[in-house]
């Protein structure tokens, strides 16, 4: 397998596990509310939202992690293309 076909697959996968988390955390926040629960009445709203805000707060480290990757892996093949273009016209001789 070739080293361009390879570079490919890997920022594929990337960019789909970043989308995936991305629909994950727009799927987990779409009940949260904006609001603040000043009196006890509201306790199992507040609980609710506590709960949203906990598995969101879970899977922000990863949603940061995939995009440095998607990021990373968009400038090694930027870098890859970039060379081959200064190679191939031989800019650099």
């Amino acid at each position: 397998m070739s080293f361009v076909l390879v570079m490919w697959i890997v920022w594929a996968v990337f960019v789909v596990f970043m989308a995936a988390l991305y629909i994950y955390r727009s799927y987990l926040t779409k009940n949260e509310e904006d609001q603040i629960f000043l009196d006890d009445s509201f306790n199992s709203e507040k609980a609710e939202q506590e709960v949203i805000v906990a598995k969101v707060a879970k899977v922000e480290p990863l949603v940061r992690i995939a995009w440095i990757l998607v990021v990373a892996m968009s400038i090694v093949v930027i870098v890859y293309y970039v060379r081959d273009v200064v190679l191939q016209f031989h800019f650099g001789s």
